[in-house]
């Protein structure tokens, strides 16, 4: 079976390195300055269980069949990756963030699988190096999809979640709200909890995004999710507030926005998330 990786970058570069260590066969598809890099350097992963390095197969365009294709680009960058893909896969596994993603991917590439990924600390510091900052790597997909045995190795844990809205917003509640505020405010995830105003504020947009989960079907608890945010390191940011710092195109709108736009449509009320994004608007003008 081969997996192709659509976005070796922090996500995608490490289930690249896990699956090609474990004997997996393995394509990377990257842009093509980043494909040539990795031909020359092969794929490494710091992580603390050790260091990683491989040899993939890599291109800068995707014109054999594959079995499993991950998408693991940020939103930003989807329709630019998409031109790289020429040969339509039995299967799509988007791991990407936010909501709106899936319809888009389902009518250009077929079956599609939903999945997310979570439980999981990493950043890529160079294009052929990755350094993973907590233990494990969890793919969370729709149903299974049958693909456990495909993606499941040592270093990634696949399980199966609800339907596909579901396992959608179990990630998007959370980290919708919080995107926007370490954007907003370059604090990191233990500051926001702890800050008197900024801590309940957050809670209240994660409760706003929570409401509107519910009325798109997804059972997803305020609860839950600060549970969540309360085991995160102190010192975690976002990937949506490194970018801004550094002047990149974000996700926000694919996260935050997606929320705002959902609770419109479903006539749920935002006001303090969609107060969070207009505050990141005004003060990090998109580049």
């Amino acid at each position: 079976m081969t997996v192709a990786v659509l976005g070796p970058g922090a996500v995608g570069g490490t289930l690249a390195v896990r699956l090609a260590a474990a004997g997996r066969d393995v394509v990377c598809v990257a842009r093509a300055e980043t494909a040539a890099a990795i031909r020359q350097r092969g794929l490494a992963l710091a992580a603390p269980d050790g260091e990683h390095h491989v040899r993939v197969d890599t291109t800068d365009r995707l014109d054999v069949r594959v079995d499993v294709l991950v998408v693991s680009v940020k939103a930003p960058g989807l329709d630019d990756a998409l031109g790289r893909i020429e040969s339509e896969p039995a299967t799509t596994v988007p791991l990407l963030n936010g909501l709106e993603h899936v319809e888009r991917l389902r009518e250009r590439l077929g079956r599609v699988v939903v999945g997310s990924a979570s439980s999981f600390q990493a950043f890529r510091e160079t294009p052929t190096l990755v350094r993973q900052l907590t233990p494990g790597l969890v793919v969370t997909l729709a149903g299974n999809g049958g693909l456990r045995e495909a993606l499941e190795v040592p270093g990634v844990t696949v399980r199966a979640g609800g339907g596909e809205r579901q396992v959608l917003w179990d990630k998007a509640a959370r980290l919708g709200p919080l995107a926007a505020a370490t954007t907003l405010t370059g604090d990191t995830v233990g500051e926001l909890r702890t800050d008197p105003e900024w801590g309940p504020r957050l809670r209240e947009a994660i409760a706003e995004a929570c409401a509107v989960a519910a009325a798109d079907g997804a059972a997803v608890d305020v609860a839950g999710q600060w549970a969540i945010i309360e085991t995160m390191s102190p010192s975690l940011t976002t990937s949506a507030a490194r970018d801004a710092a550094a002047g990149r195109p974000t996700e926000l709108d694919a996260l935050a926005g997606a929320i705002v736009r959902a609770g419109a449509r479903l006539g749920v009320p935002t006001p303090t998330l969609a107060g969070l994004l207009a505050g990141v608007e005004e003060t990090c003008p998109a580049p």
